[in-house]
């Protein structure tokens, strides 16, 4: 379950008041240059997987600010949807190739390279999409140990007419003379294609050989250092004074938690709000982690009447998501406010709000152009807490991916079942029963999910998809039940695959585990004499019904 949105106040403003590069200690880094490439993301998680930190910044950063950070070892230009020779083409200070910082243009950057050093970009005559086979030529520490032919993957409608003086061709495709190209002097490289989609072969091995042999890079990005150096730079800025979240169970506020919890023991207070929309023994379970394995202060607020009682005669399903986002807030606030007057916080005074932001939500906040480091998307915070709080806000994983949240919840001992659980919405059963939610539409959605979760677990496919979960649909049909005339309800499954969410297929799942979960739940949960099997894709559906 993810929590709603916080109201901005000033201790919560104040605290993204902050230099663009903003790392916790003097590691190493390779700059992204974002020029508005739908694969930015991409590059920056290539350089990560290969434990070099990496750090997205807009096209407007200055060769000034970037100059003054010692830990900088390499520059990626990303690609993007303009062309340079554009009225409103993103541009690049071109100070910052003066700065004698190794620079590797991909796509848009690798033409923006050759247009501000002298050299031509034009309209190509034949745009290349898709794959590709690029031949290189000479010898490059960028190629090293790569086969002179590859499949590369190409998106692009310009290509270089004419190389700025000093650089030379390392490599072409039938429809780009100048695919990849260098100039050793000042260590600048362009490619034309893209290494970090997985489509180009041995594109892991070029931006290493970027990384290493020509940034002198070294491989210290571990989740065994962000511990070390999280915990140092939490308790310097919390001090002696404690700090609130608001534990979902879900992955991000765990590891949030748990990662808190190393840092500042007691002084940590997780309010767990049980709206009664959980899942089979959700909230057992996050007591039996949280409260009793990892000992820490866990306040369990058990509002299932409240929250029912809001949703009482309510089917539509957008108003479904603001009355459980208003209710939550009330009830976190009421919670919190107890806090702030409780015997502990004469000790350590509260004055942090913590919640699980992730990078992709501060790179993803606001236009390119913008500081990314300087707002947090409005739908990832706890939310609608008033001003009259005054808690500054305390992000540990901002600087993370999901994938690396996950290493580090496994680093910091959360089980599996935790760390690599499937996404659970935040207003929880409610968005999966469609039409009224009562105790007893609940009752038979939770007993249908259970066997859902329990039968992909036997048969090792959980852990295979992005989703797999039931709904319990406003349909009732004829059925026959030992000889019997039935007219009950029906169950969708949803079972989908997808790398973030934000596309999504259907999963060919073998037809003996859907006839396993289809027999269980019409025998096992009263009220159901029919399953069906949801197989659209998103887009055009959406991988939640409502």
């Amino acid at each position: 379950m993810s929590l709603p949105t916080i109201s901005s106040s000033a201790n919560h403003q104040g605290n993204h008041q902050e230099k663009t590069i903003s790392s916790p200690s003097m590691r190493e880094k390779v700059v992204i240059i974002d020029f508005g490439s739908q694969y930015t993301q991409v590059i920056a998680r290539r350089v990560r997987e290969s434990h070099v930190f990496s750090e997205v910044l807009p096209h407007t950063t200055s060769a000034s600010l970037l100059a003054e950070d010692s830990t900088l070892r390499g520059i990626i230009l990303s690609g993007g949807p303009a062309s340079v020779y554009s009225k409103k083409a993103p541009l690049l200070d071109v100070g910052i190739y003066e700065l004698g910082i190794p620079i590797l243009g991909i796509c848009y950057g690798m033409q923006l390279i050759v247009h501000d050093l002298g050299g031509t970009v034009a309209r190509s005559a034949c745009r290349e999409y898709g794959s590709g086979v690029l031949t290189l030529k000479g010898r490059s520490p960028l190629f090293e140990k790569v086969k002179p032919k590859l499949t590369v993957w190409n998106s692009h409608g310009d290509r270089i007419e004419k190389l700025p003086p000093g650089f030379s061709v390392l490599g072409s495709t039938a429809n780009s003379p100048y695919a990849a190209i260098g100039e050793k002097k000042r260590h600048l490289y362009g490619l034309q294609f893209h290494p970090e989609v997985a489509h180009t072969e041995e594109g892991r091995v070029i931006l290493e050989n970027f990384l290493f042999k020509i940034c002198g890079a070294q491989a210290t990005w571990t989740m065994d250092s962000f511990v070390e150096q999280s915990c140092e730079k939490i308790q310097n800025q919390v001090g002696n004074h404690s700090v609130i979240l608001g534990l979902s169970g879900g992955v991000d506020s765990s590891v949030t938690a748990a990662l808190l919890h190393r840092a500042l023991g007691d002084q940590l207070t997780c309010i767990f709000v049980d709206h009664g929309l959980l899942r089979a023994g959700e909230g057992e379970a996050v007591r039996e982690i949280f409260e009793k394995n990892f000992n820490m202060r866990l306040k369990v607020i058990r509002a299932q009447k409240r929250f029912l009682a809001r949703l009482q005669g309510v089917t539509d399903p957008e108003e479904k998501r603001k009355i459980i986002g208003r209710e939550f807030v009330r009830v976190f606030e009421e919670a919190a406010e107890a806090l702030k007057n409780s015997p502990h916080a004469k000790k350590h005074p509260f004055r942090f709000l913590a919640q699980g932001t992730l990078y992709p939500d501060v790179i993803e906040s606001v236009p390119i152009g913008n500081n990314p480091a300087s707002l947090i998307k409005s739908h990832h915070n706890v939310g609608g807490l008033p001003k009259k709080m005054k808690l500054a806000l305390l992000e540990p994983l901002r600087q993370l991916f999901k994938d690396e949240v996950r290493a580090l919840g496994r680093q910091l001992g959360l089980p599996r079942e935790l760390v690599d659980r499937q996404p659970f919405p935040g207003p929880g059963l409610a968005i999966r029963i469609l039409g009224e939610v009562t105790p007893k539409r609940l009752n038979i959605l939770r007993a249908a999910d259970n066997i859902v979760i329990e039968e992909m677990k036997s048969t090792n496919w959980y852990y295979k998809v992005w989703q797999s979960f039931a709904l319990l649909l406003p349909l009732q049909s004829v059925g026959v039940m030992g000889d019997e005339r039935t007219y009950e309800q029906t169950i969708a499954l949803r079972i989908v695959e997808s790398q973030d969410g934000m596309t999504a297929n259907w999963v060919h799942l073998p037809y003996t585990i859907l006839s396993n979960i289809s027999t269980r739940i019409i025998n096992e949960v009263d009220g159901i004499n029919r399953c069906v099997y949801d197989i659209s894709n998103k887009p055009p559906a959406t991988i939640e019904w409502e």
